[in-house]
């Protein structure tokens, strides 16, 4: 498996399972029935950030955003989404994109890297951050309407990253 920055020509692939998994909507809080065009800035992140994807074999198996988590006087602080086509998990395709995205975090001189929401029902996902670094800082119950388990709650996660030593960022 090999990840890389997307391109354009990415898009539609990441879209397969971009649209699966939010009209599923178990993990984010984004938009059902997107089409391609209204989806694309919602995932495709502009610079500073970026988007990369997991290729196996030619084909686009998961895909990562990342960037500030806010702007100005929060720029300093990172930020990112994960997504797998569903065939790609338990394969540490996802551990993969974590990995990629802490070090490119650590490399751009962030200081830390803030989840705002993760779906405390995303078992896996809290399990996989948790075991790289990342501490539930708190979590705002009934923050998610999940379609089968009602209001459940968000977690906000973080993970200092101690090498960062760029003020400006």
């Amino acid at each position: 498996m090999q990840i890389r920055t997307s391109t354009a020509e990415d898009w539609p692939g990441i879209f397969g399972f971009y649209q699966k998994i939010m009209d599923e909507g178990q993990t984010y809080a984004f938009p059902k029935g997107q089409s391609l065009e209204e989806a694309r800035p919602w995932w495709m992140e502009p610079p500073p950030g970026q988007t990369v994807v997991a290729v196996d074999n030619g084909r686009i198996i998961g895909s990562a955003k990342m960037g500030p988590n806010k702007p100005g006087a929060g720029s300093h602080i990172a930020t990112a989404s994960f997504l797998l086509d569903r065939e790609a998990r338990s394969r540490g395709v996802g551990r993969s994109l974590g990995r990629y995205v802490i070090e490119w975090a650590r490399q751009e001189n962030y200081h830390g890297i803030q989840f705002n929401a993760v779906v405390e029902t995303n078992e896996a996902a809290v399990h996989l951050w948790q075991s790289l670094g990342f501490a539930i800082l708190d979590t705002v119950p009934g923050a998610f309407r999940h379609p089968t388990k009602g209001l459940v709650g968000l977690h906000f996660m973080f993970l200092p990253l101690e090498s960062a030593t760029s003020p400006e960022h």
